[in-house]
């Protein structure tokens, strides 16, 4: 046991939080992948480290530190989610959904105590992921993640579920059906870390067209059947055709101003970050960022959030000329 543990243990309120604090970007993209939430999952970390230090006298010192985080972070998602009564059945219900800057999943480092790493795989935050994840009872959703995500034998799995292994195998089967059948068919391959060379490409394309306000260039890396989604809105656009007017209105002669966008990535997904430059003004303003997902070198789906998420990924509020 290192010094800084031995004082951590010892009640020193300082050496407790620098050696949780190794731990906390780990925890809080565990409980995003819990709520779906940026925001939430900030707030449970902070819960989580709260309860931990004030338990800490309950630490028997034979399970790692870091798996005795894991379970108390994984009882507040619960605690949030059945306070908070989280169910959806489609995807635009999805009220909550944020997107996780990927330069602070970059931020996710191997574990002090244990040799194997917490991978932040593209499958296990990809939005897709995320959405159907939450179609999933919390027990279901925490027992899918402890296995397939972070790799916990049954009898951890049931540990930190507070319940038997034959119980624990019996959520994770059922969420393993569920997700096999939410998950989107044409994604049989999830195993890309970060965005390829293809996905950079469109993405740039898609920056291209929308700063020279060019509706043909947008459709021609649009596939037929792009979905359009804007979290927290329940709008929702299915289909090239649906979307058309989307494009129109902001590319069109009555659009609001000039478009300057900057390129960034979430949920292992390629970007962008919408700045407006209205009719008069001077500046061009924060608005929102566009994820995109990408197959075979055509958008396939786009979700819009609003600029409320800009400082999470770094991004000014404004660009000058």
């Amino acid at each position: 046991m290192s010094t800084l543990e031995e004082l951590a243990f010892a009640g020193d309120e300082s050496a407790f939080a620098d050696l949780a604090g190794q731990y906390r970007r780990e925890l809080h993209v565990h409980c995003y992948r819990m709520l779906a939430s940026f925001d939430d999952a900030e707030d449970a970390v902070q819960e989580t480290l709260l309860r931990a230090w004030r338990s800490l006298d309950q630490y028997d010192g034979r399970t790692y530190f870091r798996a005795w985080l894991y379970r108390i972070a994984t009882n507040v998602c619960l605690d949030l989610t059945r306070r908070q009564s989280r169910r959806t059945t489609a995807p635009n219900d999805l009220m909550w959904l944020q997107p996780y800057p990927d330069r602070l999943l970059d931020e996710v480092a191997p574990p002090t105590d244990q040799p194997d790493a917490v991978a932040v795989d593209r499958e296990t935050i990809e939005l897709a992921f995320l959405i159907a994840l939450q179609a999933l009872p919390a027990r279901q959703r925490a027992a899918l993640i402890a296995r397939d995500v972070l790799g916990w034998s049954a009898a951890e799995t049931a540990g930190l579920l507070e319940t038997s292994v034959a119980a624990a195998n019996s959520a994770l089967q059922r969420a393993r059906a569920t997700m096999q059948q939410r998950l989107p068919a044409r994604r049989a391959d999830w195993s890309a870390p970060r965005p390829t060379a293809e996905e950079r490409d469109v993405l740039d394309r898609f920056i291209d067209a929308h700063q020279r306000c060019d509706v043909a260039a947008a459709v021609a890396i649009a596939a037929e059947d792009l979905r359009v989604s804007m979290p927290p809105d329940r709008m929702s656009f299915a289909g090239l055709t649906a979307c058309l007017p989307l494009l129109e209105r902001a590319f069109g002669p009555d659009r609001d101003g000039e478009w300057r966008l900057v390129p960034t990535s979430a949920n292992r997904l390629p970007a962008a970050a919408s700045y407006l430059l209205r009719p008069g003004d001077t500046v061009w303003r924060a608005f929102k960022l566009d994820v995109l997902r990408i197959s075979d070198g055509r958008i396939t789906e786009i979700m819009t959030f609003g600029y409320s998420r800009f400082p999470a990924f770094g991004l000014a509020d404004r660009l000058t000329p």
